[in-house]
């Protein structure tokens, strides 16, 4: 879940590995660090601590040099401190490596490197790919000619290129798990890739420069074009462009993508965070979202027999709503969460949706390549264009929304729920249903602009407390899910969510005075059921805050905030929007970063 961009061109390398990890800094901002390479040689500066805070202590345009490696990181293996920053170097330090995912035989290949008189200095798994390197090219040079051989010394120079190749290839093929590689060699004019498992794109430079990152975000101040790697490829890219090797060590030739995100759209637009710009910006991203092409998932799902869905975090909550209304067509559907999907399958699903913001998460992509060779076709519901998920699907459906750069998801999660919205009732013919959609972005910027008062106001006084419950019925539930994981996520208090009626089953035993249970509770059939629950909930003492249309249930509540009135699908969606900001202004007021909480990243590599 790290951030990696790798740079060769006429620029100042160390500017634009700047300003792409400052653009990536979601993926994980625990440490980072870059190398640069000059004439003068290999130069390394890495720190724990977030981006600005090492840069405003060490200053990493003091780099000189064209070609280089960035790198911010999330923690896998080994606490965060400067030695175990990335990158990683050799002993002589020649070889340096950048790198997100986990190498699963590390321990094994440590053991044998130190074996041969290798020193590590870190305790990350990464280390051991430039002591592999090393190793690789120490065996090449012992049986290549004599350096005193000068008969054919063009024929040596490119012998002596090709050791270095081959020595990256084989350490390469020697790792297991999931990587996505930048290797940076000294005295190469060249920069070295490979990714297994997890993202890695090229960028196209207009001049001769070539750039490589794990987002496409990182690039968009220096290009729109971009070369999209697949499974298992190794690129090797110099100024003037980039050589694939596929999975089979063959030659490949992958197909170019250009993107119509501007840098512009990452920014926060005079907003103090990305994600109140995120919260805020939905209802021009609703309808983007509405406006998506269902077509080839409709296709895929009206022939279904036994569909299911996966997905993890957020997605799973969205994956949650589908499910109900896939339910309410009488097609039943189980969902699964990525990560436990091999436990629980039957094994029989002919159509997999699988929903994921990055088309990255690694527990879902899992579930992916099982589902797939069990013989299921897979729908993928994602945010990015040319991720892993989107080319392994047998087809996508994209919401849209542009690039979420706050590492909690808000406007993909709306953006996701409109989409299944559309889907579901473009299966079932739902005219009614698609005419209130495509209302729906108006509806909600209306809503946004009479709510964000009186949920500031309620902020100040929540953020004096430290548990919270919230609850709900029905497809309120996974709104429900959605709303303590936001909460839970940013202000770091404890937040659950349960089904309103599960309450008496156990968790009623936590209520007492003045813990806050924060109350889905539109009108409608199970408004009665709601109330009741509410009102067992007073009972114990707690400080009840009610979201509702109805006065008389808004009545019960301690605190209240007045909901529009909407079909009943659509509460997910709306009753959303005001925890979302309920969220964002407690964390601002507990002094916390809403946009980099604590020991997450933006998209998950790992599993």
């Amino acid at each position: 879940m790290c951030g990696i961009i790798g740079y060769i061109g006429h620029r100042r390398a160390s500017e634009v590995l700047l300003h792409g990890l400052s653009q990536v800094e979601y993926r994980g901002y625990d440490s980072a660090g870059m190398v640069v390479s000059s004439g003068k040689g290999m130069r390394l500066l890495k720190d724990a601590g977030k981006l600005r805070d090492i840069h405003a202590k060490h200053d990493f345009l003091k780099l000189e040099g064209g070609i280089g490696l960035g790198h911010t990181r999330w923690a896998t293996h080994g606490p965060p401190c400067e030695r175990n920053a990335h990158p990683h170097s050799d002993c002589a330090g020649n070889v340096a490596v950048v790198h997100n995912g986990i190498i699963e035989n590390h321990r094994a290949l440590r053991t044998e490197l130190m074996a041969r008189g290798h020193k590590f200095s870190s305790d990350t798994d990464t280390e051991v790919v430039a002591h592999l390197i090393e190793e690789g090219m120490k065996k090449k040079k012992e049986k290549s000619p004599s350096a005193s051989d000068s008969r054919r010394p063009s024929e040596g120079a490119a012998r002596i290129n090709d050791a270095v190749l081959d020595a990256v290839r084989a350490a390469i093929s020697r790792l297991e798990g999931t990587y996505a590689l930048g290797i940076l060699i000294a005295g190469e004019n060249r920069l070295f890739l490979a990714r297994r498992h997890a993202p890695l794109i090229i960028g196209k430079g207009k001049k001769e420069e070539m750039f490589f990152a794990s987002d496409i975000p990182a690039l968009l101040g220096y290009t729109r074009d971009f070369i999209l790697l697949n499974e298992g490829d190794m690129a090797q890219v110099d100024a003037k462009g980039a050589t694939i090797w596929g999975a089979d060590g063959k030659p490949a030739v992958r197909s170019p993508l250009h993107v119509d995100w501007t840098p512009q759209m990452a920014q926060k637009n005079g907003h103090d965070y990305f994600m109140l710009k995120e919260i805020l910006e939905q209802p021009l991203t609703l309808a983007s979202a509405v406006s998506a092409d269902v077509a080839e998932g409709v296709r895929l799902m009206s022939g279904a027999v036994r569909p299911a869905i996966v997905a993890c975090g957020t997605s799973y909550y969205a994956a949650l709503v589908l499910q109900y209304l896939l339910h309410k067509q009488k097609k039943v559907a189980n969902t699964y969460l990525g990560s436990e999907y091999a436990y629980w399958r039957t094994g029989g699903e002919d159509v997999v949706v699988a929903i994921s913001q990055s088309g990255e998460t690694a527990d879902t992509l899992a579930a992916v390549r099982l589902a797939k060779k069990e013989g299921a076709k897979v729908l993928a519901i994602t945010n990015v264009v040319g991720s892993t998920l989107s080319r392994e699907a047998d087809a996508t459906l994209y919401i849209g929304v542009g690039p979420e750069v706050g590492v909690v998801a808000t406007k993909t999660f709306t953006g996701q729920l409109a989409v299944i919205y559309k889907l579901a009732y473009s299966m079932s013919g739902n005219r009614a249903g698609l005419d209130e959609l495509e209302a729906m972005p108006a509806s909600v910027q209306k809503m946004l602009d009479e709510i964000q008062e009186p949920v500031k106001h309620l902020a100040k006084l929540m953020s004096k407390r430290r548990n919270f419950f919230f609850i709900s019925r029905g497809v309120g539930w996974p709104c429900a899910l959605e709303a303590a994981l936001k909460l839970k996520e940013i202000t770091y208090l404890h937040a659950e969510a349960y089904a309103a009626g599960e309450l008496k089953h156990g968790p009623i035993s936590m209520l007492e005075e003045k813990v806050p249970v924060i109350a889905i509770a539109p009108s409608g059939s199970l408004a009665p059921k709601m109330e009741s629950n509410i009102r067992e909930c007073k009972a114990r003492g707690a400080s009840m805050i009610v979201l509702s249309d109805d006065k008389t249930i808004r009545d019960e509540g301690e605190h209240w905030l007045v909901m529009p009135k909407v079909s009943d699908d659509f509460v997910p969606l709306f009753y959303i929007l005001p925890l979302q900001l309920l969220a964002y202004y407690m964390t601002l007021e507990l002094g916390r970063d809403p946009d980099q909480p604590r020991n997450l990243a933006k998209s998950v590599t790992v599993e």
